[in-house]
């Protein structure tokens, strides 16, 4: 949610506080030549010098010295691929709750040492020992958020609370926006079915890809940031913290979670158990959770953060946000969990043709 930051404030972040600066020393020799590779999602990081805001890893490298390929990725399951097949040895990664399970249960993550992070102290406890990661031996929260319909209210003049609006015939093809990625995609037409997100019913799959079928949809990912803000697209689900984001660029833009019920995620970071510099991730990730980066951060995209040093500063109207931090967290608001092989072959293998059939 890009934001100006006053100068005053900068200032005063500058120089309050006991260990802001606690990360930002170089390990000296150690850490010259040495390189970061980091993977996260596309427009997920703060990369703007204007309007009071920092380029993130720009800040991270001239501090430290340390150099950072910054590279992205669409999905959690595209993550998943890459690492799986060896092409890129990640040395910092972003994934979501229920991938990280996977991952960590897979032994793909390694145990951080959190003497190298005194700033996770900064981390809200009831972020601390997530149901993905009980012991918090492997993650650090990065943002939370939910899941919700965006639609252009001079383009959509129907009521929007439920998944059934996406299957409306009264827009143009291509004008209604789905996730391309399977888990999203199948996890909206589960909820509107009435199952769960995370059934492993083959049948209910089954039953959810012929409804994906139904709708000629504009499959998305980063494509959205585009489309939606330009009325491009009438109207899509994506995450509450981009809704934010894309509002400054359009103000008939609006933004509704399903009463039926939506996900609700964490994104975190954590470690590759391949990296070669976990002593340098470790250094990262703390610099990540001084209040001045997550301020930066935060405000720039909108997401909720699970750092209550950030959430103290953040501005009020942000704070007060009903989308990024909602007053309550209804049942119905269902976490993704990691699915057998056997299911999520089957959505892959289905996927494949309801993509197919939408060309």
């Amino acid at each position: 949610m890009k934001k100006i930051i006053s100068f005053l404030l900068v200032l005063s972040l500058l120089f309050a506080g006991t260990g802001i600066f606690s990360s930002c020393s170089s390990d000296g020799e150690n850490a010259k030549n040495r390189k970061l590779v980091i993977c996260n999602w596309g427009e997920y990081i703060c990369d703007s010098d204007e309007d009071g805001f920092f380029d993130v890893i720009k800040k991270f490298e001239e501090e430290t010295g340390i150099e950072v390929e910054y590279l992205t990725a669409e999905t959690n399951e595209t993550l998943y691929s890459t690492m799986k097949a060896g092409g890129v040895n990640y040395d910092i990664i972003f994934p979501s709750d229920y991938m990280v399970q996977r991952m960590i249960n897979e032994d793909m993550i390694a145990e951080l040492d959190f003497e190298n992070i005194p700033n996770f102290s900064n981390i809200i406890d009831r972020f601390k020992n997530p149901y993905y990661d009980p012991e918090n031996k492997y993650t650090v929260p990065y943002f939370w958020g939910t899941v919700g319909i965006i639609y252009n209210t001079s383009m959509v003049s129907e009521e929007v609370n439920s998944w059934d609006i996406l299957w409306s015939d009264q827009y143009p093809p291509n004008m209604i926006l789905m996730f391309n990625n399977p888990r999203d995609a199948f996890a909206i037409a589960l909820n509107k079915l009435g199952y769960s997100m995370n059934t492993v019913n083959e049948e209910q799959i089954k039953e959810a890809a012929e409804e994906l079928k139904k709708q000629k949809f504009n499959f998305v990912m980063d494509e959205f940031f585009e489309l939606m803000p330009s009325g491009g697209a009438a109207i899509g689900p994506y995450y509450a913290g981009d809704y934010l984001d894309v509002l400054q660029d359009n103000e008939d833009l609006a933004f509704v979670r399903p009463e039926s019920g939506t996900n609700i995620f964490n994104d975190v970071m954590c470690v590759p158990a391949a990296s070669k510099n976990k002593d340098l991730a470790e250094q990262f990730i703390n610099f990540m959770l001084r209040a001045d980066v997550g301020k930066c951060n935060t405000e720039y995209l909108g997401y909720s953060t699970p750092n209550q040093a950030v959430y103290d500063i953040l501005d009020e109207d942000l704070k007060n946000s009903e989308v990024a931090y909602p007053s309550e967290i209804p049942e119905t608001w269902e976490y993704f969990e990691v699915l057998p092989d056997k299911i999520n072959d089957l959505m892959n293998e289905l996927w494949v043709d309801i993509v197919s059939k939408n060309k």
